[in-house]
């Protein structure tokens, strides 16, 4: 019966203690802090973005590939690029009004519909600055894997001034698609391999060229710039137009780990390779 009583009481003292904690922490109305949600994290990424130059006898674009941090979807990064970015190439400039603002992107079965403020509405340029300016955006988006064509609203829709748009070409013919004609500037890049990448024999090499009668070289070079193979390929079109490459170079194994993928033309005139671009490379 004593044994029955202690155990009573060491149970009423642990009910009281309990109680007091309750009350402690009721009467002090705090609760347990909401965890802070991670801010985006930024990140550097590398985006085509394509420029408009105007010429004393032409208009046409400029790719450029630009280095930007951004914690916001890559896609919306590169048309912001297009806007706030400071072309690279002497002569480019940007067409889209600055204090544009993109507020969305969406992409449904290829196609990407991109959402502009009304300040993009603001440009004043002619009828050929109009269709490159379009085709600028365009070309931009379309680098992107799962865009094949694109579309543009004002704040959400497609009234008649959005329409017009900056008044000469318009958005009647919208959605627009891919088309690189005119893209004067640089003459060749190469979409593969990209810089950094790890490559082996045979390696593919892929690109786009402006040059004459669509002769396309490359060659495979070690760390110390030796020549390891070389061959050449077609485009499918040659100057003025410009046309897609695709090539296959076998190569013996380096003694380096690192090298490099050069691709250019030869000089019909004096044998000089020129418009070379230089791919860094790991084998």
């Amino acid at each position: 019966m004593k044994n029955t009583g202690h155990k009573l009481w060491v149970l009423l003292l642990v009910l009281a203690l309990c109680a007091v904690a309750g009350c402690a922490q009721k009467s002090t109305g705090k609760k347990s802090p909401t965890p802070t949600p991670e801010a985006p994290k930024t990140k550097e990424v590398s985006v085509a973005v394509y420029y408009l130059k105007f010429s004393a006898e032409d208009a046409y674009l400029v790719r450029e590939v630009h280095k930007i941090k951004t914690a916001k979807d890559t896609r919306i990064a590169a048309v912001e690029e297009l806007i706030q970015g400071t072309p690279t190439t002497p002569g480019a400039t940007t067409v889209i009004p600055l204090g544009t603002k993109v507020l969305g992107l969406k992409v449904d079965k290829g196609l990407a519909t991109v959402d502009f403020s009304r300040e993009v509405l603001k440009a004043n340029v002619g009828s050929a600055g109009e269709a490159l300016g379009i085709q600028s955006i365009v070309n931009t988006l379309t680098e992107f894997p799962g865009i094949e064509r694109v579309s543009f609203t004002v704040e959400g829709k497609v009234d008649e001034q959005t329409r017009d748009w900056w008044g000469h070409v318009g958005l009647y013919d919208q959605p627009f698609k891919r088309n690189i004609s005119a893209v004067w500037e640089p003459v060749i890049w190469v979409t593969s391999p990209q810089p950094g990448d790890k490559v082996s024999s045979p390696l593919k090499v892929t690109g786009t060229a402006r040059v004459f009668e669509a002769t396309v070289n490359l060659r495979v070079l070690d760390k110390d710039g030796n020549k390891l193979a070389e061959t050449h390929t077609m485009a499918t079109a040659g100057a003025p137009e410009r046309g897609l490459f695709e090539a296959t170079i076998e190569f013996p194994k380096p003694s380096s780990a690192q090298g490099y993928v050069e691709v250019f033309w030869y000089s019909p005139k004096d044998g000089s390779e020129l418009d070379k671009v230089r791919v860094p490379v790991k084998f």
